[in-house]
């Protein structure tokens, strides 16, 4: 990596992030109404643009790259060459944006507020969010908080130099630990990964850092661990792999196993052999990377950008445009969602076959019912889906 580079990431503020996206946000509508002068007749004018926000994460995470390429799948701007003719099959006058983020609490705060109409996020998170509940506990639920699909399994990587004496969570005790920047779902699950083993955040260094600049201090000596929750491969873990020997804690005791029960959303996960430069196999915890959309977003825009995400000609896109995107199944899309469908989803999937005729639940196997104590959390999560329209 050039020299320059880690003190280039410390020095980008979110303002200076903020005015990137508006100047390719200005870029953006400049290309299109160019575009829309030169549409024949009959296809979208100018005045049928429709941006469409989609927030990430981090450039050094998975969802910023992730939420480009579903950006690409969804938009289609006037202009643009027919979908039968190799071009775009998106929603037709729809421009969509991928905005980096701090991550999912971020995102689901600006959903919240309406500067996004969609994001991604974890589901644990997106669950809690919903409910007013875990994190959430004492705010307003998110009641408009809906899905569109179940995306992939994003993993938790804790990160360690592999000449280090750290061999476990318990390990991290008095240590310089980055646990992910203030509003990003990396801090929520590093807290309660913290807490299932007994270590109290005053009892390590916290350190609040974005996944590069965290890579870059773990390879610099500055810090002895940090927490990425990403699918894998995360820039940030590979970069920082290919500048030094590193290792991933493993989640395979009985703290880890304890949190799978407690906390349905938490599944076992597995980081191959040579995922990362000199890494060897590594059990660790999964978690739903989740598409979601304000539920007053219009029903046929909703449905128009289920129908280009699962179109054929879209396989191509999501197999190439990330290593994540051939885990992007429409077999899974609606599996363990923290959030009902979106009318606009549930009519795509219906059609789709992918719900039970009339439409009430999704072709899923149940859920067990773990044991719980009052204390937990969260409930076991249903599969919610709005009901089926009336028959015309």
């Amino acid at each position: 990596m050039h020299p320059d580079l880690s003190t280039a990431r410390r020095r980008c503020s979110p303002t200076a992030a903020r005015t990137v996206i508006g100047i390719l946000m200005a870029a953006l509508i400049a290309t299109a109404m160019t575009a829309a002068l030169l549409v024949p007749a009959g296809g979208p004018r100018a005045d049928d643009i429709r941006f469409f926000r989609i927030g990430t994460g981090t450039t050094g995470g998975t969802y910023f790259p992730v939420g480009g390429m579903l950006a690409n799948v969804i938009s289609n701007p006037p202009g643009s060459r027919p979908c039968d003719r190799g071009g775009s099959c998106g929603v037709p006058g729809v421009i969509a944006v991928a905005q980096a983020t701090q991550g999912s609490v971020e995102n689901l705060k600006e959903m919240r507020t309406g500067t996004l109409e969609s994001a991604l996020s974890q589901a644990d998170i997106a669950f809690w969010a919903r409910e007013g509940t875990g994190p959430y506990k004492g705010q307003q639920p998110f009641d408009q908080l809906t899905a569109i699909a179940n995306l992939y399994v994003e993993t938790v990587h804790l990160v360690v130099r592999a000449e280090s004496g750290i061999r476990n969570v318990a390990d991290l005790k008095g240590k310089r630990v980055s646990v992910g920047e203030e509003g990003s779902g990396t801090l929520v699950e590093a807290r309660v990964i913290l807490e299932a083993y007994g270590i109290a955040e005053t009892e390590i260094d916290a350190r609040y850092l974005k996944p590069g600049p965290a890579g870059d201090r773990l390879v610099e000596g500055e810090v002895d661990a940090f927490f990425i929750v990403g699918g894998h491969p995360v820039a940030a873990v590979a970069e920082a792999a290919a500048r030094t020997p590193i290792r991933l804690l493993s989640f395979d005791d009985e703290q880890g196993r304890g949190l799978k029960e407690r906390l349905p959303f938490f599944t076992e996960s597995v980081i191959g052999e040579g995922v990362y430069e000199g890494v060897s196999e590594t059990l660790t915890l999964g978690v739903g990377a989740q598409w979601l959309v304000r539920g007053d977003v219009p029903e046929d825009m909703v449905y128009g950008i289920t129908r280009a995400l699962w179109h054929p000609n879209t396989r191509r896109l999501l197999d190439n445009g990330h290593p994540r995107g051939p885990s992007i199944q429409l077999a899974t899309a609606t599996k363990g969602l923290a959030a009902p469908l979106h009318p606009g989803a549930a009519r795509y999937y219906r059609e789709a076959g992918v719900l039970e005729d009339g439409g009430t639940e999704p072709k899923v196997e149940p859920r067990r019912e773990p044991e719980r104590t009052e204390d937990d959390p969260m409930p076991t999560l249903p599969v919610p889906v709005p009901p089926a329209p009336p028959a015309r």
